[in-house]
């Protein structure tokens, strides 16, 4: 029996879940305006294993959003995620934050576009097919109405830039799954429990978080 801890902070929401075997027994999570991830995550960690009635000496693995992402969200799931592995000597699996966001989305055709808001036009996008195999990897891009026309399928966006997007992403093909704004460690049960059965994991020491910050420069205008 393989109970993994699954702790996701890229993004405004703060979410921890307790998986058995793959699927999600327990989570707890809150999305607000500002990020309340220092004050909550660890209280969060300490509920699901209580209430889920197992202790840390069950836990097989812990499993933390390895971003893209906020830089000082990342931050704090990835440093409480290593001080249990530590601790507990169990492995870290680092797990893809727009692939556990594309998770939400049930579609049977088309691709999903997940994407997470950077600044500006500028996002943090990936495409998987309907059944979530990785089609185009992650990049940082800014959003054009010329963005993804190649496409003729449906396009399924999920994530937080839907209020910026929709008005450039006009096509008829393009569906704003609008709903699915954030991605939550609820998601990641599955995911988590395929890398461990591959012994899919990563180094404790010197795991970093994939920021993909700061990717454009944007100089200031000159004046005239």
């Amino acid at each position: 029996m393989s109970f993994i801890l699954n702790i996701e902070t890229a993004t405004k929401n703060c979410s921890v879940s307790i998986a058995k075997n793959g699927e999600t027994i327990l989570c707890k999570e809150i999305a607000e305006e500002g990020y309340s991830h220092a004050e909550k995550l660890h209280v969060f960690i300490e509920e699901v294993i209580a209430e889920s009635g197992i202790s840390v000496q069950d836990l097989k693995a812990i499993a933390v959003s390895q971003g893209p992402g906020s830089y000082t969200g990342l931050r704090i799931g990835v440093s409480a995620a290593k001080g249990l592995c530590f601790a507990l000597n169990i492995p870290l699996i680092a797990v893809d934050t727009l692939q556990t966001l594309a998770s939400k989305a049930n579609v049977s055709d088309g691709k999903i576009i997940p994407m997470l808001d950077a600044r500006r036009m500028e996002v943090y996008s990936e495409i998987f097919t309907a059944d979530l195999e990785v089609e185009r990897g992650i990049q940082a891009e800014i959003i054009t109405e010329e963005s993804f026309a190649a496409y003729t399928e449906k396009l399924y966006f999920v994530g937080d830039c839907a209020e910026k997007c929709k008005p450039v992403l006009t096509k008829e093909n393009f569906v704003f799954l609008e709903e699915i704004k954030y991605p939550s460690a609820r998601e990641m049960s599955k995911i988590s429990f395929n890398k461990y059965q591959k012994s899919d994991t990563v180094d404790v020491a010197y795991f970093e978080p994939y920021y993909l910050k700061d990717f454009m420069m944007t100089l200031p205008s000159k004046k005239q």
